[in-house]
């Protein structure tokens, strides 16, 4: 099987993912300068400017990240990443490091945004992750909400505030095909 493209471009109905580049900083931070977004994250702190410049710059050293563009405003409203890719065993990457502008949560956003990226990464993998932090109940609920399933891995992330204890959940191929996604 070849090799996951961790940076495609994914069009969908309403959205448009493609590559982060070094000039969406201003764009993507107009977004992420929203504090409310990283409220219940375990960094919350990310709205901050040094602290999002860090992320960004991560984002773009270890590629996978993509932006999400509003295709009616044609304006960027958060984004996305695949990491940690691991083709043993019929292959598995991680979906994470997502945020979406307020303006776009409660609505088809983030289905249709994790639709496209899962779609697209079980063409190459058998099993998505997404690693969440514990306490973080809103990322937790829509992950449920689009078919995640809470496995038994837990794993410890160290943040600005100190060590942080993440559950993780996956999706595979079979879980896309029966879910809500489908």
């Amino acid at each position: 099987m070849p090799e996951l493209d961790r940076q495609p471009i994914l069009e969908g109905e309403r959205l448009r993912l493609r590559p982060l580049r070094a000039d969406d900083w201003a764009a993507l931070y107009a977004v992420a300068s929203d504090p409310l977004i990283w409220e219940v994250h375990p960094s919350h702190d990310r709205w901050q400017e040094p602290l999002f410049r860090s992320f960004f710059d991560d984002a773009l050293a270890k590629g996978g990240a993509l932006v999400v563009i509003d295709k009616a405003s044609d304006e960027v409203i958060g984004s996305s990443r695949f990491q940690a890719y691991d083709p043993a065993d019929g292959g598995s990457v991680e979906i994470g490091w997502t945020f979406l502008a307020r303006s776009h949560w409660g609505g088809a956003s983030n289905a249709e945004m994790k639709r496209l990226m899962l779609a697209h990464a079980l063409g190459f993998v058998e099993r998505v992750d997404f690693r969440i932090g514990e306490a973080n109940l809103r990322s937790r609920g829509a992950l449920e909400k689009i078919g995640g399933r809470l496995s038994d891995r837990v794993e410890l992330a160290e943040t600005t505030g100190g060590m942080v204890r993440h559950v993780v959940y996956e999706i595979t191929r079979a879980g896309l095909a029966a879910g809500p996604l489908a």
